[in-house]
């Protein structure tokens, strides 16, 4: 048997209608939306389903929508593989929340009080210290943080996220960011994307949120991890309470290394990667790390009937 391995999206996954068709044909997918609007008190399924698309993707609310859709979509599948099947799990920023979820190292009801005051803590300090991201395509690490390097003196910038080879983020002050790209273009990027995003997520501008979600972490019960969590501050396995709370405070204001953590989920072993949640995003990263893993995604009745036909049966058979 092949050793799998869930991943979960972070913001910029979000789409109206995501985890819909779940919602309509699964009671258990039905069932966690049902719960997270309780729990929010407002309607997390109206949101997700019917948008508006601006209110959607503002940092507050889709924070919480993303895991909601994500443990939708996760409920769906636990229906079709044991959840025993699974080697270990990891998550891109805010999907740390969702892997965690997944890990039962956090129940449903915390891990949405927590996402909900952190998308909070983040737009706080995004008004406090405005600023942006941007992605480089075509360029490889050293290239990018030398470009941050000469750009600082314009601004407070550094690298957010090592997504895979070739595509990597930055984030920091608008004039630092806006240097970055003509640097980076005059280097040899291939392509510059500024990311349509409400502050500069992954910097040391987040101070401040990194601050009040360390405080708020306190008051919460993370229990130890059944299953090996990557962490995205340091691409290693964690379980502990202690190492968790910690690496969901330093991320704030860290780098997301992506790409080791996937890098050394492959080398203990992991041969098939799942994609829990909207969108495909990680199913395309993890494909450009290494293009000799199977990479897999459950987001709708389209993906899942793909996911049935091609390798259900062939992971852990039916429960």
């Amino acid at each position: 048997m092949k050793k799998i391995a869930y991943v979960f999206p972070g913001q910029g996954s979000q789409y109206v209608g995501m985890a819909q068709d779940f919602y309509n044909n699964y009671s258990c997918a039905k069932d966690i939306f049902q719960r997270a609007n309780k729990i929010l008190k407002y309607d997390i399924a109206k949101l997700c389903f019917e948008g508006p698309i601006e209110k959607l993707s503002a940092t507050e609310y889709c924070q919480p929508a993303i895991l909601t859709a994500s443990i939708a979509c996760l409920a769906v599948l636990d229906e079709l593989i044991k959840r025993e099947s699974v080697s270990s799990v990891a998550g891109h920023s805010l999907g740390e929340y969702s892997a965690l979820v997944a890990a039962n190292a956090l129940d449903l009801e915390s891990a949405l009080l927590l996402v909900k005051k952190r998308g909070l803590f983040i737009r706080e300090a995004s008004r406090q210290y405005p600023g942006t991201m941007a992605a480089i395509i075509g360029l490889d690490a050293e290239q990018v943080k030398n470009i941050c390097k000469i750009s600082s003196k314009y601004g407070i910038i550094q690298v957010a996220n090592y997504n895979c080879p070739g595509q990597i983020v930055i984030s920091g002050e608008h004039k630092a960011v806006d240097k970055a790209i003509e640097e980076a273009i005059s280097t040899g990027a291939r392509k510059t994307i500024k990311l349509a995003v409400s502050g500069p997520f992954h910097s040391s501008l987040m101070q401040s949120a990194k601050k009040k979600l360390y405080d708020e972490l306190q008051n919460y019960n993370i229990k130890t991890a059944n299953l090996p969590i990557y962490a995205n501050i340091s691409a290693k396995s964690i379980t502990q309470p202690s190492d968790i709370k910690e690496a969901l405070t330093k991320q704030i204001t860290g780098s997301v290394l992506w790409e080791e953590s996937i890098e050394n989920m492959i080398s203990a072993g992991i041969r098939t990667f799942i994609e829990v949640g909207p969108k495909r995003v990680l199913s395309g990263l993890i494909s450009r790390i290494d293009k000799n893993v199977q990479v897999l995604n459950v987001n709708d009745e389209q993906s899942l009937k793909k996911f049935v036909g091609g390798i259900c049966r062939g992971i852990a058979g039916k429960k």
